[in-house]
C-alpha cells in the first residue's frame, strides 16, 4: 500500500473556506467561552487536587493503584487543557496562554508546552504530510508503505504486528512524551528553555519523592507504571480516531480541502464530548483551531453542510469504527514486510 494524497475533482477557489469563516463568525462561534472554561478547569484541577490528596491519606497500601489508575485519567484531561490554552481557545493573547499552559503542562503533567506547541502548530499547518507533519514520520509506528520497506530485527516485527501493538505501546506514551521533552529541552533554541526546564524539573522532583516518600519501592514502582501507562493510553486514544487512516495531501490543496479531507469526527454526545476534550469534532476543530471547544458541536452542522454544497467529503463515525479504521490502515502499510 502506498499513502493516497487527497483527491480534488477541480481546482478549488480561494475564497471556499473565506465564505465558510464569514458564516461562523456571524454565527459568534469564534467568540470566547470564559464561563465555560472557568467551570471546566476547575473541575479538572479539583480532580488533580483530590487525586494527589486520596494518594497520601491512603498511603502506604496497595490501594493507591486505584490512584494511579484515576490520576492517569486526570493528567490526560489535564493535558487536553493545556491542548485548549496552546490554541487560544481559553484566552485571546499569547502571554497568559503561554504562562496557564505551562502550568499545566510543565508542572502538572511533566511535559514541555513549548516542545509540544511547535510540534503540533506543524502538524496543523500540514496535517497527515509524510515530510510535513511530525505526527506521520516514521518512529516507532510506520504510517507509509514506503517507510516501512528496509526496516529490520524489532523494528520490522513492530512493523509487521504494529495493527495489535498499537494499543499495548500507548502505554509508553507518556514516558515518550517527557523523553522528547527533554531531548528538545537539551538542544539550543527553544524560547524559554530555561524555564521550561526549571517547572519540568519541579514536577519530575515532587513526583518522585511523593513516590518513594509515601509508598514501598515495588509499591512505586507499581504506580509509576499503571499511572503512565493509563495516561498513555487514554491520551493516545483521543488523538488517534482523528487523522490515522485517512488520506495523506501532496501539499497542492487548499486550506479547507487540506483541513477537512484530512480529518475524521466522532459521533457522540456528552460523555463523548467530555472524554475527548471536543476533539471528536476534529474537522471544526483543524478549520477553526481557536474555537472555543464547546462552540465546536454548534459548527458542526455548518460546516457538514457547507462542505456537502462544495462536494467536499467529510468523514464522520462512531468511536469503534474510528479505531477500527485506524488499525485496519496500519495492519495494511505492514502488509509488505508481513510477505517477506
Amino acid at each position: 500500500m502506498t499513502t493516497t494524497a487527497v483527491h480534488r475533482p477541480s481546482r478549488p477557489a480561494a475564497s471556499d473556506f473565506a465564505a465558510l469563516n464569514r458564516t461562523i463568525a456571524e454565527a459568534g462561534l469564534l467568540e470566547r467561552r470564559p464561563a465555560y472554561y472557568a467551570v471546566r478547569i476547575s473541575v479538572v484541577a479539583a480532580m488533580l487536587v483530590g487525586g494527589w490528596a486520596a494518594f497520601f491519606l491512603i498511603g502506604s497500601s496497595w490501594w493507591t493503584l486505584a490512584v494511579a489508575a484515576f490520576l492517569g485519567v486526570v493528567f490526560s484531561q489535564v493535558a487536553l487543557i493545556a491542548h485548549d490554552l496552546a490554541h487560544r481557545q481559553v484566552f485571546r493573547t499569547k502571554a497568559p496562554s503561554e504562562r496557564a499552559g505551562r502550568i499545566a503542562a510543565n508542572v502538572a503533567v511533566g511535559m514541555s508546552y513549548g516542545w509540544w506547541m511547535d510540534k503540533h502548530t506543524r502538524h496543523h499547518n500540514n496535517p497527515n504530510h509524510d515530510d510535513l507533519d511530525p505526527d506521520v514520520q516514521p518512529e516507532v509506528l510506520i504510517w507509509a508503505t514506503e517507510s516501512a520497506l528496509g526496516r529490520r530485527g524489532l523494528a520490522a516485527f513492530i512493523t509487521r504486528h504494529q495493527a495489535g501493538l498499537f494499543f499495548p505501546l500507548l502505554t509508553l506514551l507518556s514516558i515518550d512524551l517527557r523523553v522528547s521533552s527533554i531531548k528538545a529541552l537539551a538542544r539550543p533554541g527553544m524560547k524559554k528553555r530555561g524555564l521550561e526546564a526549571g517547572l519540568m524539573a519541579l514536577h519530575l522532583v515532587a513526583y518522585v519523592t511523593a513516590l518513594l516518600v509515601v509508598l514501598s519501592p515495588l509499591q512505586a514502582l507499581a504506580f509509576f507504571l499503571l499511572h503512565h501507562a493509563v495516561f498513555g493510553v487514554y491520551l493516545g486514544m483521543t488523538f488517534a480516531p482523528n487523522h490515522k487512516g485517512m488520506p495523506h495531501p501532496d501539499g497542492d490543496e487548499d486550506y479547507l480541502r487540506k483541513q477537512v479531507l484530512t480529518s475524521r469526527n466522532v459521533n457522540g454526545g456528552f460523555l463523548t464530548d467530555a472524554a475527548l476534550g471536543g476533539l471528536n469534532y476534529q474537522i471544526e476543530h483543524h478549520l477553526f483551531p481557536a474555537m472555543p471547544t464547546p462552540n465546536l458541536r454548534k459548527a458542526q452542522p455548518i460546516v457538514r453542510a457547507y462542505c456537502e454544497g462544495m462536494g467536499v467529503a467529510y468523514e464522520s463515525t462512531s468511536l469503534v469504527e474510528s479505531y477500527r479504521q485506524a488499525l485496519s490502515y496500519l495492519h495494511e502499510v505492514g502488509a509488505p514486510l508481513r510477505a517477506v
